[in-house]
């Protein structure tokens, strides 16, 4: 046993003994007494993973994106070491690999991968020291806790140099400009990897198919100017938010051209998606179990990672093919005689997202929206405002409120052009559950924020209620 042998036994035990008081999954505190007993915890375990590190970060989807990932890289035969639990700051992370630290040094794995949250993602990275770092985008969330978002993107660009591997989204304005070559130098490749000296080239992916483009850039749309020179861009098509193919007329920054692309993109309302997906390997149809745009750039996030790890094409797309719902982001539960669709909302591009999926169901929509502004949720939830709860409105059958700003909710919706007699206020969860349940048939639509959905996944818990998911 190394010398970190004993910090490891005893934040093991803290973990056993959290769970065994029934005070969380130890997801995260293991790994924060870790880093207090050992604070080069991280890098020393890691360092044990013959494959390296890979590392995914963004504002949205990092928890489908990451789970879409290790269906691609389990093909290949790596064992993962993967927070799939999606506690993603320090502790997650060395909590991840303390689980999978065993007797003698060994490792229960030989890759790590690691979500890491766009804030924490400076100190990790240069814990870990990854060989592969997937930047999928960057969306205004919390802006109480995180700041604007040109802050976290000049916190990126310290983390984008010395990776051997570098994956962008070039439909993200902030992101894409993290690989220019104004702003990339020659750099030795990390230390773990033993690759010689290189010029960074990233592997960039993003959509093209003007049948997705909206009509006008939404309000929501957060990187709208040229970090360059200033000017507002020109969108020459909008797909989600800011994401989609623009250029600056006064300097002449553009869109990098992606190598790995989504074309001939279907959509089938809460369940699935499909696209044509080409990669410098070949193309190939891809059929996704999961709803969504949103989706489709977490999944072509995942693909081009695999094509940077070369990761062979069959691969990349059966591992697309056969991936489940992460928690909460369009897991299907069934509870109550009913199908609970739960579908996270956090901040405006992500929530505009699940409502553009919603309307493309059939008929009426009954909604359980759960909103809470707690500290993991952001307490300033202005950023509903700015969602546009007017997609919903019009096909709403009856919708129930709840979360510790229910009230606020429903007088978002009433002014979204919602029928006040169809809006329901319920502060405590488990009325709120059971009023929405009882209100209807069919599948009942859950949009809560992070905490509302970790308290309604504890309750269902408790009344036997659970999804495959949970039990990993």
């Amino acid at each position: 046993m190394t010398l970190l042998g004993p910090k490891l036994a005893a934040a093991k035990l803290a973990g056993a003994a959290t769970r065994a008081a029934g005070r969380g999954g130890g997801t995260s505190l293991p790994g924060r007494m870790l880093l207090r007993l050992e604070p080069d915890a991280i890098t020393e375990l890691a360092g044990r993973l013959p494959g390296g590190s890979i590392v995914i970060s963004a504002t949205n989807g990092k928890t489908t994106t990451a789970a879409m990932a290790s269906a691609v890289l389990e093909r290949t035969g790596a064992r993962l070491v993967h927070n799939r639990a999606s506690a993603n700051m320090a502790g997650g992370v060395a909590s991840a690999l303390l689980a999978a630290a065993g007797r003698g040094g060994r490792m229960d794995g030989d890759t790590g991968l690691f979500e890491v949250d766009e804030f924490w993602l400076p100190r990790v990275a240069a814990a870990l020291h990854p060989r592969a770092l997937l930047l999928c985008n960057l969306f205004r969330d919390q802006l109480d806790r995180y700041g604007e978002l040109d802050a976290i993107a000049d916190r990126w660009a310290e983390v984008v140099e010395g990776q051997e591997h570098l994956v962008l989204n070039a439909d993200d304005p902030l992101v894409a400009d993290l690989g220019r070559n104004e702003g990339v130098k020659s750099f030795p490749a990390t230390p773990s990897s033993g690759a010689v000296t290189k010029d960074l080239t990233p592997l960039y992916f993003g959509i093209d198919d003007d049948s997705l483009a909206l009509p006008e850039l939404q309000h929501a749309a957060d990187s709208k100017h040229c970090r360059r020179c200033g000017h507002a861009y020109v969108y020459d098509a909008a797909y989600l938010a800011h994401l989609g193919h623009y250029h600056c007329p006064n300097c002449g920054q553009r869109r990098p051209d992606p190598q790995v692309v989504a074309t001939e993109v279907r959509l089938d309302g809460v369940r699935s998606a499909r696209f044509r997906l080409h990669t410098p390997a070949g193309e190939a149809d891809v059929a996704l179990p999961l709803p969504g745009l949103y989706n489709v750039y977490n999944a072509l996030g995942a693909a081009a990672l695999g094509v940077a790890l070369d990761v062979s094409l069959a691969d990349v797309v059966a591992g697309l093919e056969q991936v489940s719902a992460a928690f909460g982001r369009a897991e299907v539960i069934r509870a109550g005689g009913r199908d609970l669709v739960l579908l996270l909302v956090k901040n405006p591009a992500g929530a505009n997202e699940v409502l553009r999926t919603l309307t493309l169901e059939d008929g009426r929509l009954d909604i359980l929206g759960l909103l809470n502004d707690r500290t993991a949720d952001g307490h300033d939830i202005s950023w509903v405002w700015d969602a546009d709860f007017e997609l919903l409105a019009p096909r709403l059958g009856a919708m129930t409120c709840g979360g510790t700003r229910a009230a606020e909710l429903a007088v978002r919706m009433k002014y979204a052009g919602a029928d006040p007699a169809a809006l329901a206020v319920e502060h405590d969860l488990e009325r709120a559950l059971d009023a929405a349940l009882g209100g209807g048939e069919g599948p009942l639509y859950v949009l809560p924020t992070y905490t509302a959905l970790l308290e309604l996944r504890e309750l269902l818990s408790r009344r036997g209620f659970t999804s495959r998911y949970w039990e990993q």
